[in-house]
Parts: C-alpha cells; structure tokens; sequence
C-alpha cells in the first residue's frame, strides 16, 4: 500500500482548510491549491485548531507542518501521495479539476472527494483512472470530528477504497466503509432525517428552536456519544433487548413514524429558523459558538474513550 507522505488538499475553504489542518498537525507536508484571497489566513487558523485538539487527544506530532498554500494546481498535486478534493458541490467544476489532476498525479495515487452528497460514480465520469476515486467525507470540522466517510463508486478499484480507509485510520479516524451509494452517504442521511423533524416541530408551533436543540443536546445527545439508535433501542428492552422492545413498542413508533413531518423550507419556515437560532445564540458569534463547540467535544471525546478503557480492563 502506497505510503503517504504528502498531502494535496484542492479547495481552501472551512473544509479543505480543516482537513489541511489534520494533515499538518500529524506531520504530513500538505500543499493546499486555491487561487482565492484569505485562504492562508483560514488555514494558518485550522492549524491551530487542529494542533491544539490532535494533542489534547494524544495524537500527532509535536509540532505541526506548515502547509503551502499555492495558486498552482500543478505545483499542489505534483509528487502528492494522496488528493484531498474539497471544491464546492459543482460536477463541472470537479470534472474540469479531475481532469488536471490526471494530467500530473501518478495512476496509483488515490483521489478523495470530501463531497457530502454527489455519489463517486457521478464523479468518476470522464476520468482516465476512474478506479482511484473515491468519496472520503468528514464530519465537519474535519480535524476535530472521529468520523470519516469512504464510499466506492462503480468503478472504484478495492485497492483504492483499502488506502483511502488506511490513510485516515491512521490519521486516528473513525473510517466508516459505506458499502453502497446513496445521495448524502450515510452521517448526512441520517442527520437530515432528523433535522426534517427538527425543522417540523418548530415550523408548526411545538417547540422553540432553542428547545429542540436542549431536547437533543440534554436528551439525545448524552446517550448517542456512547450509544447508536439500534444499541439504545436494544437497551431498552431490558434483559431480552432488541426483540422485547419490537414486541412491545415496536407497533408504537410505527405510529410515531406515520406522524412525523413532511416540512418544506419557505421562505416563511426560514424566518423563523433564521430568527429561532438567533435566540437561542444570545449574541454569540459564529466563531465563539465554533470554539465552544471544539472545546466541549474534545473533552467528551477524552471522557468517553477514558471510561471505555477502564470498562476494559474490568
């Protein structure tokens, strides 16, 4: 399996910022490509992010790399051992791209695509080396969340997808293999379906923004850090798990599901979103919620990964 020394992130926005930074702070010398303004400044920031988190977690390196950022195409993906793509959601943009990397990238050299909802057979179109694509999709931020995405497309080789699995789980990913193609893979599939209630519950009266957020953070959220939706189901059921909870209320949610909203986002329904989430910031800004956001997750994820070792060793 091809080594990976050397990074090339293509697109130098939130994404490919992030990822640039995971990529530096493990050591790897990353070359980001993105001709627009600012793009240095973002990633100089992400690194930052990204070394403060890889060490409060124990990993990485001491010190991280400091990624180039260049106008160049070439001059980012020449000698690259593995291409992070992180463009914007345009086919023709990403196959007018594809097929300059093709024109410098060795054929063994894997592209990822950080895609979040085009399918990698789409993406594969047109490519001379079809077989070395795949869709490698982050939680977002990319440095801080474990979860990464990898699905093949029809033409994806098997080699391709084992790298590109091999690269992030040595990254300290959580590398999840979806074994077939669905528009929004699989996080984001299953976060829109709960966000289309989200959505429901405050477009028809039921609850504040903020409230349905408590109801998920406080509720949800404790137990989904340690636990799926089957395991918590299972639970439930008591001593004969799985099958005792379908036995007795498995007709219930049935009924929930029958009920569950169909919400449209209009311009009305994005008002109240828009002001909903106003509220519920209490004047906090973006970046000081983000923040926030990193500090607190970082510490459930060193709580959650210190009680399952001492859960181990019992």
């Amino acid at each position: 399996m091809r080594p990976v020394g050397t990074v090339a992130v293509l697109g130098g926005g939130t994404i490919g910022a992030g990822w640039a930074g995971l990529f530096a702070a493990h050591g790897l010398t990353v070359r980001v490509a993105d001709p627009g303004e600012g793009v240095a400044g973002r990633v100089a920031e992400a690194v930052a992010n990204a070394h403060a988190v890889a060490r409060a977690l124990g990993q990485g390196v001491q010190e991280p790399s400091s990624p180039q950022v260049t106008a160049s195409l070439e001059e980012a993906v020449s000698g690259a051992d593995f291409i992070q793509e992180t463009l914007p959601e345009r086919l023709a943009l990403k196959y007018d791209v594809f097929r300059a990397v093709e024109e410098v990238a060795g054929p063994d050299v894997v592209i990822a695509s950080s895609s979040s909802g085009l399918s990698p057979s789409e993406l594969q179109q047109g490519l001379r080396h079809p077989e070395r694509l795949v869709i490698g999709h982050p939680c977002n931020p990319p440095y801080l969340m474990p979860v990464v995405e990898v699905v093949g497309g029809g033409r994806t080789s098997a080699e391709a997808v084992a790298q590109a699995l091999a690269f992030y789980r040595g990254l300290g990913k959580q590398a999840l293999h979806v074994r077939r193609e669905a528009p929004g893979h699989l996080v984001n599939r299953l976060q829109a379906a709960l966000w289309r209630e989200a959505v429901h519950l405050v477009a028809e009266g039921y609850a504040s923004v903020e409230d349905v957020d408590a109801a998920v953070t406080q509720g949800l959220g404790p137990r989904w850090a340690v636990c799926g939706p089957h395991t918590i189901f299972h639970l439930a059921g008591g001593p004969a798990g799985m099958e005792k909870f379908l036995k007795d209320l498995g007709g219930e949610v049935e009924r929930w599901w029958a009920s569950l909203g169909q919400p449209s986002l209009t311009p009305e329904v994005q008002a109240a979103l828009i002001d909903g989430m106003a509220a519920a910031a209490k004047d906090r800004p973006v970046a000081q919620l983000a923040a926030e956001r990193d500090r607190v997750v970082v510490g459930v994820l060193k709580a959650v990964a210190a009680e399952r070792r001492k859960a181990n060793a019992e």
